[in-house]
């Protein structure tokens, strides 16, 4: 299998989506988790929560000042969180390893072609050196 043929196999087989709905939902719950628009959005979230509670509602709102509500929110959150985010690194170290394997075949062909045409080359050299100690022969 020439190099082109095996790169057309890893982009088709990259290409094919065969996920599950669990894993294409951890994928975007872990892309979204680790972006600055999550970081962001989280922050406004807080401090909104937080400045609505203390000045709007004068510390007697929804949710007074040790924002006891507000822990549970956010442990509920990483509590959820933690467990998607680590089921799409797994899955993404199963893509990562697999892609290893197919870098691992490609480079023992690599390598398999390269002894070939050293072999080929060797062979070429011997008989060039062959026939120079002839030619020196017949001339002297």
């Amino acid at each position: 299998m020439t190099k082109k043929e095996i790169e057309g196999v890893v982009e088709l087989e990259d290409s094919v989506d065969n996920r599950t709905f669990g894993q294409r939902i951890a994928d975007k719950v872990a892309a979204f988790g680790g972006s600055w628009t999550f970081i962001i959005s989280f922050f406004v979230f807080l401090l909104l929560w937080i400045f609505t509670n203390v000045y709007f509602l004068t510390n007697k709102g929804f949710d007074p000042y040790p924002f006891i509500l507000l822990n549970l929110i956010l442990s509920c959150i990483a509590a959820l969180q933690a467990p998607i985010i680590m089921m799409s690194q797994n899955r993404q170290e199963e893509k990562d390893r697999e892609r290893a394997k197919k870098d691992f075949q490609i480079n023992l062909n690599a390598e398999k072609e390269i002894r070939i045409l050293q072999d080929k080359l060797d062979h070429i050299l011997k008989h060039q050196h062959e026939e120079m100690m002839q030619m020196q022969k017949a001339t002297n």
